[in-house]
């Protein structure tokens, strides 16, 4: 999954702006009034595409259609969020009843739009209380402003990877659990050769893959926007500190140019060749998804832990921060009883979720599901299935014009590590400013 999902959120988010205007149409909807125990046909969109993937999907669907024999489902893989916009907005038959997304940030035009229909009167109806479900930071990302349109379908969980057999050459007997205790490690791994590095312990530059801001900045458990929707991240203190600790952690390490001279050389994230894999880096931060890469890509040295935390919030150490998939039923859809019915068991049937949650490698998104014994016990997958659960991790959340408040301060961080920005308050006051005025636009 995440493969595609990582891929896609990129493309979704600097996008974000021209698919809310094509999301926000005004379309007209039907009401929930069709008789889900009749035979019906429905349609199924997802983003799916690897052979592993497309096979545990439709071994659901088939369990599915099992136990709903009135209810036949098509099956389509490979869409993207531009082309669930296009469809919904056309609406027709050809249009999807039950959509699936790998982008949550674009939840709050799915939820504002009425792309997706609210699933608040179809939990009501099948006595689902989605607080007792569902971890928390996945309820957040799947509403908007009160709306629930969306619901969790698996997860991910980041933490950090480390290469045992580095850690005992250097004499590091644990994995770091403050920051402090992670700099030093990260120094301490760090080879150099000549005017460049024959390993470096961490990568901390912003373009290195998964170190980008929101990920780090989880770790301080930021808020980014106050009670009146208002981007506050020059008020929340976690964004000035996690900046200040990025850009110390780049000089400990040998420099911005000296760092990303270093990282023009690695293979592609998800290919064999990820730092990770090779050993040029002995530290990343990284979803639970890396374990079986790493392991295809024959590297076994690798080991998990929850990312460190700033040393002020020691006690909160084995938190992290979570995204994934999400599912709904599409407004303009005329089977929305049918359609949920496949939503509800592909959400929160345990064996469903488990079963899926096995076969791609991902976090399943139930409490109940996150407990049984069917889950796959493999202890790396463990500690992010412990992360999931953790109450200090968190999210980010859903915006009316998904995730371009995130682009304007990743842009942000790109220009503040390489120095073209030097004032931290000032920038971030920029970024509060630009978030604001690009959210009224939305509206």
């Amino acid at each position: 999954m995440s493969r595609i999902r990582k891929a896609a959120a990129a493309v979704a988010a600097s996008a974000a702006t021209v698919l809310l205007a094509s999301a926000c149409t005004g379309q007209s909807t039907t009401s929930a009034d069709d008789d889900a125990t009749k035979d019906v046909t429905i349609t199924f969109w997802h983003g799916w595409t690897a052979p592993g993937e497309l096979k545990a999907i439709n071994d659901n669907v088939a369990r599915f259609e099992k136990t709903h024999p009135n209810i036949h489902v098509k099956v389509q893989g490979n869409i993207t969020d531009d082309k669930i916009n296009q469809a919904l907005r056309a609406g027709g038959d050809k249009a999807p009843d039950v959509v699936s997304s790998f982008t949550t940030d674009n939840v709050g035009q799915f939820c504002s739009s009425g792309t997706f229909a609210d699933l608040s009167p179809f939990l009501k109806k099948s006595a689902i209380d989605p607080e007792a479900t569902f971890p928390k930071p996945m309820l957040e990302y799947t509403q908007f402003q009160g709306k629930r349109c969306t619901l969790p379908l698996l997860g991910d969980a980041y933490g950090l990877y480390y290469n045992k057999k580095e850690f005992a050459a250097a004499g590091i007997s644990a994995p770091p659990k403050t920051l402090s205790e992670f700099e030093a490690d990260a120094v301490k791994l760090t080879k150099t050769s000549g005017d460049s590095y024959s390993q470096l312990g961490f990568m901390p530059d912003f373009h290195g893959y998964e170190s980008t801001p929101g990920h780090f900045a989880a770790q301080w458990g930021v808020k980014y926007f106050d009670a009146n929707g208002k981007s506050q991240v020059a008020e929340d203190p976690g964004f000035a500190a996690m900046f200040t600790w990025q850009q110390e952690m780049v000089k400990a390490l040998g420099g911005f140019g000296k760092l990303e001279k270093y990282r023009s050389g690695f293979g592609d994230e998800f290919g064999a060749k990820n730092p990770l894999h090779t050993g040029q880096v002995a530290m990343g931060i990284d979803g639970e998804w890396r374990l079986g890469m790493a392991r295809d890509a024959g590297m076994n040295d690798l080991a998990v832990a929850p990312f460190p935390v700033p040393d002020d919030q020691a006690g909160t150490y084995g938190k992290g921060y979570l995204s994934g998939t999400v599912i709904g039923v599409a407004n303009t859809s005329a089977k929305k009883n049918a359609a949920w019915e496949l939503v509800k068991f592909m959400t929160t049937d345990t064996d469903a979720v488990v079963s899926f949650a096995n076969a791609i490698h991902n976090v399943p998104s139930t409490f109940a599901a996150l407990k049984s014994p069917k889950l796959d016990q493999d202890p790396g997958f463990k500690t992010f299935l412990d992360i999931a659960q953790n109450p200090d991790s968190t999210t980010t959340p859903p915006s009316v014009n998904g995730g371009a408040y995130q682009v304007t301060l990743q842009d942000f961080g790109y220009s503040y590590e390489s120095g073209k920005s030097k004032d931290l308050n000032q920038g971030l006051r920029g970024v509060d400013t630009q978030v604001d005025k690009d959210i009224a636009q939305a509206r």
